[in-house]
């Protein structure tokens, strides 16, 4: 049974997540200079998720941007050039180390195409994650039991999934791929912003 703590703004400066700490973000949408960053999810793998609704006026999270940034901790995501890019343009941090799950999935699991977060928790860990809420309005004021719900989901099953993971990297000696990949994703996101992506400067 997981346990949902909702947070005003910013995290407690006493909250201990530990070494590894799940992230995900939720936004108005997916144009990142233009939709705008509303609510932060974080989890220490523990069955507890902390929901931080932003203030979209100030963006004032000292304690939040403080664990981004930390060197000794690991932020895992699902799909971090996304987060990591969003962040960075709303919270004004460059967050790293980082391990990104869905490369993870694509370094290893090649016999398909399937690497969201829904298909790898059914696959990988036999969970079944709705994915409802996604397109809901997390610019409200105050946020649904669904949506709370939805936005601990994105982030209680990061840790297992990472553990199923590196066992498939290290199965298949592509860890140190992966960790060139996710060393270089902070990077990859300030391109994003810099409108580097289309054109993709890596591209032909």
């Amino acid at each position: 049974m997981s346990n949902i703590v909702l947070h005003k703004h910013d995290i407690p400066a006493s909250l201990d997540l530990g070494p590894v700490v799940a992230v995900d973000t939720e936004t108005m949408g997916l144009k990142i200079h233009r939709d705008e960053l509303c609510v932060v999810q974080l989890s220490a793998g523990d069955g507890t998720a902390h929901i931080i609704q932003l203030d979209r006026s100030t963006y004032h999270a000292p304690n939040l941007k403080n664990l981004l940034t930390d060197r000794s901790i690991l932020k895992i995501f699902h799909y971090a050039r996304f987060d990591i890019a969003v962040l960075m343009h709303y919270l004004e941090v460059y967050t790293a180390p980082v391990y990104c799950t869905k490369i993870a999935s694509k370094l290893t699991r090649t016999s398909t195409d399937l690497h969201g977060l829904k298909e790898l928790c059914r696959t990988l860990l036999g969970i079944e994650l709705t994915k409802e809420q996604q397109v809901s309005d997390w610019g409200a004021p105050e946020l649904s039991p669904a949506q709370l719900n939805y936005a601990a989901n994105d982030v209680l099953h990061l840790h297992a999934l990472k553990e199923k993971l590196d066992a498939l990297l290290e199965r298949e000696n592509r860890m140190h791929l992966a960790q060139a990949c996710y060393s270089f994703l902070p990077s990859r996101a300030e391109l994003d912003l810099l409108m580097f992506d289309d054109p993709d400067i890596f591209s032909h």
